[in-house]
């Protein structure tokens, strides 16, 4: 399973709540905000000033290893 930037928020952590850790180490303390949910992986990127390729190879990785 992979997931890409595209994807919403709320979908990432639907699919794994493994994936919270990973958002709020990378610096996304807002994961509960409802505006979040409706954001896409590479919009919250652009908000906090991340590289949205990164985050999504960090959280493929994990689920890499389930």
């Amino acid at each position: 399973m992979q997931i890409s930037k595209d994807m919403l928020i709320g979908e990432l952590i639907q699919l794994d709540q493994g994936i919270i850790p990973i958002l709020l180490g990378s610096g996304m303390h807002c994961i509960g905000c409802p505006s979040a949910q409706g954001e896409s992986l590479e919009e919250a990127c652009m908000v906090h000033g991340l590289d949205a390729n990164e985050l999504e190879s960090a959280i493929n990785e994990y689920l890499a290893t389930k």
